[in-house]
């Protein structure tokens, strides 16, 4: 129940979700005091799938993560993956602070063997309606070619086992398509990867060819994929304002208001599906749980749309079926060569 807004924003959704979803069941982690009058306007059917879950407090979003998790314990956060551990829920869907969600779940799910970090990802369209899985959005800021390469792993095979694509072709954000350029962790991630046989990976892509579809997966480490993720949605709310707006206010003929108006909502419709709205919601993928980070400023109709990411992530078994590939991904006694020097991409553990 945390997030910019709280339970005036996820309660609502929760009750959206349940509209949406005949067979959804929701447990809503906070303080009863404050959820159970949102929750006035809930008929009887939903009601029968709602239970509130006492937790007194929240973690502050300006809470350093170390901090917030040995101050955890009854919080709304800890109390919400506690349950999904104890398999009383399948998924946590939280809009609180990423860093301490980070951290409290890998503490309290545990990463899945061979990946030594979760990374946040999210599925985001592309200009030719398909699909780009990108990670990682914000979980780690700093991350080694190690993690570069099992989060490289880790978006392909979400991307064939969920999306659906075929031989995923996997790229690193970069800053040109040189092989020279970046960070020292990108070219040794770019290295390492070249011999990973089970990747199809193309080189490098830069920023401005996100929306392109020229790559199935597309890996950074989380400050550049937060940046890049933010920078991008405020230019498409922008555009999306833009069209919606142009023009008001300006005396025009009847005929030129009208062709205003069908352009208005023909470009609305053909770029509706980059709305942020509509994609919120990113799985923390490589723990044993489920987990979907929604960001915090996210209004009812984009934190319903990361309940239902939950919902799709649980039926598609996201977790199980990520295990089950990784040793196929990764064989026994592997180690890619870096340049001539030995590396392990397994966990270091």
């Amino acid at each position: 129940m945390g997030g910019d807004f709280g339970p005036s924003v996820t309660v609502p959704a929760a009750l959206q979700a349940l509209n949406a979803n005949s067979q959804l069941t929701l447990l809503l982690v906070g303080n009863p005091d404050i959820i159970t009058p949102l929750l006035a306007k809930a008929d009887f059917e939903q009601r029968s799938r709602l239970q509130i879950i006492p937790a007194q407090s929240v973690i502050a979003s300006d809470a350093r993560p170390s901090q917030a998790i040995r101050a955890s314990r009854g919080t709304s956060m800890r109390v919400a993956l506690e349950l999904v551990k104890e398999g009383r829920a399948e998924a946590c869907v939280s809009a609180g602070n990423t860093g301490a969600l980070m951290g409290l779940a890998k503490l309290l799910l545990k990463p899945l063997e061979g990946i030594e970090r979760p990374a946040l990802v999210t599925v985001l369209p592309h200009q030719q309606k398909g699909k780009t899985v990108v990670l990682d959005l914000g979980a780690n800021v700093d991350c080694d070619s190690t993690m570069l390469v099992q989060f490289a792993v880790m978006g392909a095979v979400l991307a064939e086992e969920v999306v659906g694509i075929k031989n995923p072709r996997v790229a690193l954000l970069n800053i040109g398509e040189e092989e020279t350029k970046g960070l020292d962790s990108i070219r040794e991630a770019s290295l390492m990867l070249k011999t990973v046989p089970t990747i199809n990976y193309i080189g490098y892509l830069e920023a401005n060819e996100l929306l392109t579809g020229k790559t199935d997966v597309l890996v950074c480490d989380g400050f550049t994929g937060n940046v890049t993720l933010k920078t991008m949605e405020g230019v498409v709310r922008m555009f999306l304002s833009l069209l919606k707006s142009q023009g008001e206010g300006k005396k025009r003929s009847w005929w030129l208001l009208l062709l205003k108006r069908w352009l208005q909502k023909s470009l609305t419709r053909r770029f509706s599906h980059l709305n942020p709205d509509q994609y919120n919601g990113a799985c923390l993928l490589g723990l044993r749980g489920t987990v979907i980070k929604s960001h915090g400023a996210a209004n009812q109709r984009a934190f319903a749309v990361a309940i239902e990411q939950a919902v799709q992530a649980v039926q598609r078994q996201v977790p199980q079926r990520i295990a089950a590939r990784l040793e196929s991904v990764y064989p026994a006694g592997f180690e890619p060569l870096d340049d001539g020097k030995g590396v392990n991409l397994r966990a270091h553990r």
